[in-house]
C-alpha cells in the first residue's frame, strides 16, 4: 500500500468548514487504499494572534516560553482533524510532536529537526490508522518543545515522508501550485507545472511564501516526491497534479527567469567606523547567531584609509529589535555607529538559465531604472538577482519585472 503525507495549511484549515473539506480529501486517498499521514497548521490568523500575545507580554520575551505558546495552534487543528476523520468512520488519532517524537535541536524558534521516531507511528499505519500530526514543532535535547519557525509544517510533512520513505507528499495550500509570482500582484502570474528544487530553494528563501526554504531543501536531500495542489475543489493529489518538484532539468521549462519573488518587510544596519582588521566579521556576527537573527544581505565598503570600513546587513523588520540587542554585545569594537532604515523590500528574478544565458542583471537594473526604482543593496548567486528597494516601490517592481522577463505570457 502505497504511504501519502498531506499537508494542510492555515487557510485551508481556517475553519471547522475547511478543515470537513479538508477531511473529504484524506479519507478520498484512505478509500484508494493508501496509508496517509496528515499534517496539519494552525488555523488561519492563530499563530499570528499567539505571537501577539507574546510581543504584548514582552518586547525581550522568553523564545522557549514563545515556543510553547506558539506551539499550541497546530494542536488544536489536529485534534479537530482527528475528529472529523472519525466521524467519517475514518480510524485516526493525533500525535503531537513529542510524541511521535520529532527530535530537533536547541534553536528554540527556529529549531531544525534531526531525527525522527517512526516506529510506533508506523505500527499504527499498518494497522490502518490514519496519523495526523501538527507541524511546526518538535522536542528539543533539552526535552522543552520546538517550533520550526514560519512555515514549518512543510518542513514536517516533508521530513515526515522522508523519514517513513513515503511515495508522495502533497502540500495543500490556497493557491493550485507555484506561480511565477504572487497572483495578488500581477494578475498575469502562471503556473509552473514542474521547477527545480534549487530553484524553488531560492523562490522559498526569497520570499515565495508557497512552501518553507528549509522543506524543499529536505526534499532534495531525500530526493521526496513533492508536489503543491490547491485545497478548495473536490480534487486529490492522486488525480490532479499541481505543481511538481524535480532534480531533473531536462524536464525544466524553457524560460530563462523561472520566477519574482519578494519579501515586503526588511530592515537595513549600516556600522559606521569598523576596524579593517582581520576577524572583525565574525566579532560582529557571532553575537547575532547567538541570538539567532537571520542575517540577509551583507555588503562590506572598501576602506580607503585602511583604518575603518562601512559595513551593512539586511534582516526581517520583526528580528530588528533583537539584532540591535546582539550588536550591545559585540566585544573589541569602539566608536561604532549604527544606522538603521526600515520600510524596504527585497525583490528577487530566479532561474535556473541564468547559468548560461548573460544579460540578465542588465535587464533587472534597466527596467527598474525605467520606473526611477532606486535600488540600495545587490545581491547574486548562480541562479538569482536580488536588489533592496523603497517598500512603497515593490509592487510596481514585480509587474515590471514580471513582464520583462516574458513571465506574463503561458
Amino acid at each position: 500500500m502505497p504511504t501519502i503525507v498531506m499537508k494542510f495549511g492555515g487557510t485551508s484549515v481556517a475553519n471547522i468548514e475547511k478543515i470537513n473539506a479538508a477531511a473529504d480529501k484524506v479519507a478520498a486517498e484512505v478509500v484508494r487504499g493508501n496509508k496517509v499521514v496528515v499534517v496539519v497548521s494552525a488555523m488561519s490568523g492563530v499563530t499570528n494572534k499567539l505571537v501577539g500575545y507574546c510581543r504584548e507580554m514582552s518586547s525581550m520575551y522568553d523564545i522557549r516560553e514563545y515556543d510553547t505558546v506558539v506551539s499550541s495552534g497546530e494542536q488544536i487543528t489536529s485534534g479537530l482533524m482527528a475528529m472529523a476523520l472519525q466521524e467519517r468512520d475514518i480510524t485516526a488519532r493525533s500525535w503531537l510532536g513529542w510524541q511521535v517524537p520529532i527530535h530537533t535541536d536547541n534553536v528554540h524558534g527556529q529549531a531544525s529537526i534531526t531525527s525522527i521516531e517512526t516506529d510506533a507511528l508506523q505500527e499504527r499505519l499498518n494497522l490502518g490508522e490514519v496519523a495526523v500530526v501538527p507541524g511546526f514543532q518538535g522536542l528539543t535535547e533539552r526535552n522543552r518543545i520546538s517550533t520550526l519557525g514560519r512555515g514549518g509544517s512543510d518542513t514536517t510533512a516533508v521530513a515526515l515522508a522522508a523519514a517513513l520513505k513515503a511515495d508522495r507528499c502533497d502540500i495543500y495550500t490556497d493557491v493550485d501550485g507555484v506561480y511565477t509570482t504572487d497572483p495578488r500582484i500581477v494578475p498575469e502570474a502562471q503556473k509552473i507545472n514542474r521547477i527545480s528544487y534549487e530553484e524553488m530553494i531560492e523562490l522559498a528563501s526569497l520570499g515565495a511564501k508557497v512552501l518553507q526554504t528549509r522543506s524543499v531543501e529536505v526534499a532534495m536531500k531525500n530526493n521526496v516526491n513533492l508536489q503543491v495542489l490547491c485545497s478548495f475543489g473536490e480534487e486529490i493529489g492522486s488525480d490532479l497534479p499541481g505543481t511538481l518538484l524535480t532534480a531533473n532539468e531536462d524536464d525544466m521549462e524553457t524560460k530563462i527567469v523561472s520566477g519574482v519573488a519578494y519579501q515586503a518587510d526588511e530592515a537595513k544596519v549600516t556600522l559606521l567606523n569598523v576596524p579593517d582588521i582581520p576577524g572583525i566579521a565574525s566579532k560582529i556576527f557571532k553575537p547575532l547567531s547567538n541570538a539567532a537573527v537571520n542575517v540577509d544581505m551583507i555588503v562590506q565598503n572598501i576602506s580607503s584609509n585602511g583604518d575603518a570600513t562601512d559595513m551593512t546587513f539586511t534582516v526581517s523588520k520583526g528580528e530588528l529589535p533583537r539584532a540591535l540587542k546582539a550588536l550591545e554585545q559585540v566585544e573589541g569594537v569602539d566608536d561604532l555607529e549604527i544606522r538603521v532604515a526600515e520600510d524596504l523590500a527585497k525583490v528577487s528574478v530566479v532561474g535556473v538559465g541564468m547559468i548560461t544565458n548573460h544579460g540578465i542583471a542588465s535587464t533587472m537594473f534597466e527596467t527598474l531604472a525605467e520606473k526611477n526604482i532606486n535600488i540600495e543593496v545587490v545581491s547574486t548567486s548562480e541562479i538569482k538577482i536580488s536588489v533592496l528597494i523603497k517598500r512603497d516601490y515593490m509592487e510596481l517592481a514585480v509587474r515590471a519585472l514580471h513582464s520583462a522577463f516574458g513571465l506574463d505570457q503561458e
